[in-house]
């Protein structure tokens, strides 16, 4: 059965990419319509003409098309990805910059150090605002998925704002399970597993392996296999820090959570240079890893796309990715049920003491019927109480800042950061990330 998709910020060719790929191996959305939106009209225009190559060498029929018009984009959308970035990386590394001359360093709140610092998400905010807004009248019964930062708020943020509209959030992070199942040498579709949170931290509270809990098994490699692995490198998922945490709080933080793409939450493991090293914990080397092989994968997405000799099909093959994106479009389209995991609020009390109006990280049932959450056992007590301190408070905080215009709250936001150390010092950090020569919009709404 065919869909009506539009990927808007399409302009994310290995994502883009990725979802082309996907959908190429799904049988039933063959023929399906893709729109690809960006306003980056060069980008727009490499990303189509890779996806049209990559079909054409597969034999696989798919109307792809593309337009930086978004209203165009959306007309009898049955499905709407966003996968766009707003403020791009330059923006969140300038900003990172001010913040390490204020004493800021990785591991404290979640809105600074972090992918998802508040000068980023205030223009992820707006385009929310507007996309729903533009799709509640152009394609009101359309599906909205995303795939774009901030999920956790995001997500909390339009489904209150917009409770008429069909939302979902999807995040790969929780991936990282995958990792520790292969470490430990089990088979991954003889496993089973529970990963309750919110998005950016959820934490592995139950693992099974043909029917029994497999979950002493980690207790076995750290003892029997950690001290080694930790100190020859390549252990994964199975950093000191996050076995640590295990160990303290009795359930396994997962993907990005404590983990350097998440903020590299727990500031007591970053208090300096040696505590860190300590800790095997390399969260600026790690960003800047992320950087530099992102400007080469664009580099090299860009030669191939001017190379007609090339074919796309060696540099992408045709294997499935393991995202979540189309696996969802086609239960959504085509009702063919599944279990994934979905970013949704968490109004049926998936996650025991989580606000019902918040977003959680939960396995849904997916199908025509749409996406119903599936109640877990919730989160131990330690584990809980940091999610409330450290994710649904400050959220709450960037939210209400956010939506009445106060830089009194934004002042809150910054004051929740455990590396504050005063208010002179948090309000310096508001001015001067205003004062960069881009945010003068993110000032005068803060004014």
């Amino acid at each position: 059965m065919s869909a009506k998709i539009c990927i808007i910020g399409a302009g994310s060719a290995v994502f883009s990419m990725a979802m082309v790929g996907d959908l190429c191996l799904t049988p039933n959305l063959r023929g399906s319509q893709v729109t690809f939106m960006d306003i980056n009209q060069d980008r727009l225009d490499s990303i189509h003409q890779l996806a049209s190559r990559y079909a054409a060498e597969l034999g696989i029929t798919l109307d792809l098309r593309k337009t930086t018009d978004r209203y165009t984009a959306l007309e009898g959308a049955d499905i709407v990805v966003n996968a766009a970035l707003t403020a791009g990386h330059h923006r969140l590394r300038a900003g990172w910059d001010v913040a390490r001359t204020h004493g800021y360093r990785w591991g404290g709140s979640l809105h600074v150090m972090h992918d998802e610092a508040y000068w980023i998400n205030f223009y992820q905010l707006q385009l929310f605002d507007s996309l729903i807004t533009d799709m509640l009248a152009i394609c009101p019964d359309a599906w909205y998925i995303q795939a774009a930062n901030p999920v956790q708020a995001g997500i909390t943020y339009v489904a209150r704002r917009y409770p008429q509209a069909k939302v979902v959030g999807l995040c790969h992070g929780f991936g990282g399970v995958y990792s520790i199942i292969d470490q430990l040498g089990l088979e991954r579709e003889h496993c089973t597993f529970e990963l309750p949170g919110v998005n950016h931290f959820i934490w592995l509270t139950k693992l099974f392996y043909k029917g029994q809990d497999a979950m002493p098994l980690i207790d076995r490699w750290i003892d029997e296999q950690g001290p080694a692995a930790w100190e020859k490198g390549g252990y994964g998922e199975l950093s000191p820090k996050k076995c640590d945490l295990y160990r303290r709080i009795g359930a396994f933080p997962i993907g990005d959570t404590a983990g350097d793409g998440g903020g590299s939450w727990g500031w007591w493991y970053h208090t300096d240079q040696d505590t860190e090293q300590r800790w095997k914990e390399e969260p600026g080397r790690f960003w800047n890893r992320f950087f530099t092989g992102g400007e080469a994968e664009v580099a090299e997405i860009a030669k191939i796309g001017v190379d007609p000799n090339v074919r796309v099909t060696d540099h992408f093959p045709p294997e499935l990715s393991h995202e979540s994106i189309i696996p969802m479009i086609e239960a959504l389209v085509c009702d063919t049920p599944r279990i994934i995991l979905s970013n949704i609020p968490n109004r049926g009390g998936y996650v025991p003491g989580i606000p019902h109006d918040f977003q959680v990280e939960v396995p849904a049932l997916v199908s025509r019927r749409g996406i119903q959450g599936i109640q877990t056992n919730g989160l131990p007590p330690a584990a809980l109480a940091y999610l409330m301190r450290d994710c649904v408070a400050p959220v709450e905080l960037e939210l209400a800042a956010y939506t009445q215009h106060s830089r009194k709250l934004l002042l809150e936001l910054i004051m929740t950061d455990p590396w504050t150390r005063s208010v002179e010092q948090a309000n310096a950090l508001i001015d001067d990330i205003a004062a960069l020569p881009f945010n003068k919009v993110l000032g005068d709404h803060y004014r």
